[in-house]
């Protein structure tokens, strides 16, 4: 009988570890995600986005936090020869496994729409909510994209509300500082 009290445990323990994975939802195709965004768009082309030194440190004075990567993704939106604005695609863990999402920015780097393209965790996949997202539209690095200050918090979706947040005021600041017209 001693024998099966570990075994047991074992199994119980391999049942309570099972990650968050089990419940990805993926909302958006990155074209998905771009036509919701930019829809008057005609086309999107890709945008060598490469951060030097001195953009490292001006993004990070203007979002607070640490620049993180030196490449990322983005694309250019236009409307036949007139560009409408860019959109970038990153991942932020929310509390276990990571949230992919873009952010839809206008030439003058304010927020212009951010998409959850893929949730991976059990709980707090209401950051989806349209009516949460519409807080960022309009904002920039610096005017109001922080928890508590422009941006409200969902209870039982903390992690996800806050890193997603700190996610786009750190593309916001990248925007100003590399992609900005």
């Amino acid at each position: 009988m001693n024998r099966l009290v570990p075994l047991s445990l074992l199994a119980v323990a391999g049942v309570a570890g099972i990650s968050g994975s089990a419940f990805a939802t993926q909302y958006l195709t990155v074209e998905q995600a771009q036509a919701a965004i930019f829809p008057e768009a005609s086309s999107f082309k890709p945008v060598p986005l490469q951060l030097d030194a001195a953009q490292m440190k001006q993004v990070e004075k203007l979002s607070g936090l640490p620049a993180r990567s030196v490449s990322w993704r983005a694309v250019a939106a236009y409307k036949d020869d007139k560009l409408l604005g860019h959109v970038v695609f990153d991942d932020v863990i929310g509390k276990f496994e990571l949230i992919s999402y873009a952010v839809g920015l206008q030439t003058d780097a304010s927020v212009r729409q951010v998409e959850i393209l893929a949730y991976r965790e059990s709980h707090g996949f209401e950051i989806r909510n349209a009516n949460w997202r519409k807080q960022f539209v309009g904002k920039t690095a610096a005017s109001g994209l922080a928890i508590g200050e422009g941006i409200a918090n969902i209870s039982g979706a903390t992690l996800s509300c806050v890193h997603v947040t700190d996610g786009v005021r750190r593309i916001a600041a990248i925007a100003q500082v590399a992609l900005k017209k």
